[in-house]
């Protein structure tokens, strides 16, 4: 049983709300910002790529027309505010909720655009840009080298190849529950296993060498 976006449970968009969240307010302990700009850290990312996608798509942001969408950065912030000092040694939990958040993002921002009659290309470029657009405002605000600039690590393709995933099923009529609960999986496993291996995509020039890769140094 295939669905659109309008009768796609809500959950699912603030389900990627709050992952995104969590990574925001990790980041901020990590940081040592205070609890007020932890909220607004989680708040950037957890909404930024909605609203994003929103603006582009000529709408009212969700964010600004559904309560619901304030809750999971307010939860994120309470939940890091009082486990953070438990778990301030697993680094790695910044990007696996990062990565939970892209993986639901690139799908749900590649669905309202096909449910607004985007042709299936633009609509994966919409999702990519929903998917990567909050972590790219987290890093930017948090005086971070953005992930998605980040020579040394594969961001954005996982999310391309979930939105793609996405727009094909949707086209094919094959894009369900079962099936969106694949596509988050396979992108959440390569996101996470690009960032275990440090795989990395070609330079922008072929022949050229990434820092610390010639040489002698």
């Amino acid at each position: 049983m295939t669905f659109a976006f309008d009768n796609a449970p809500v959950w699912l968009d603030l389900l990627g709300v709050f992952f995104f969240a969590v990574s925001g307010s990790l980041l901020a302990a990590r940081k040592q910002i205070d609890i007020v700009g932890s909220l607004l850290l989680a708040s950037l990312v957890g909404l930024g790529g909605g609203v994003i996608r929103d603006i582009i798509l000529a709408v009212v942001p969700a964010a600004f027309t559904n309560p619901a969408y304030l809750v999971p950065p307010v939860l994120a912030t309470a939940l890091v505010y009082f486990l953070f000092s438990s778990v301030q040694r697993f680094t790695s939990l910044l990007t696996l909720f990062d990565a939970g958040g892209l993986a639901l993002f690139c799908m749900t921002g590649t669905l309202k655009a096909l449910s607004f009659g985007v042709n299936p290309v633009a609509a994966v470029l919409l999702g990519v840009t929903t998917a990567v657009g909050g972590g790219l405002l987290r890093d930017v605000t948090a005086n971070e080298v953005p992930e998605l600039f980040n020579p040394k690590d594969i961001y954005a393709l996982p999310a391309f190849v979930g939105a793609a995933m996405t727009a094909v099923l949707w086209v094919l009529g094959m894009f369900n529950v079962l099936t969106a609960a694949a596509i988050a999986a396979v992108v959440f496993a390569f996101r996470v296993l690009a960032w275990r291996r440090s795989w990395q995509a070609p330079l922008a020039v072929h022949g050229w060498h990434r820092r610390g890769d010639e040489p002698g140094l």
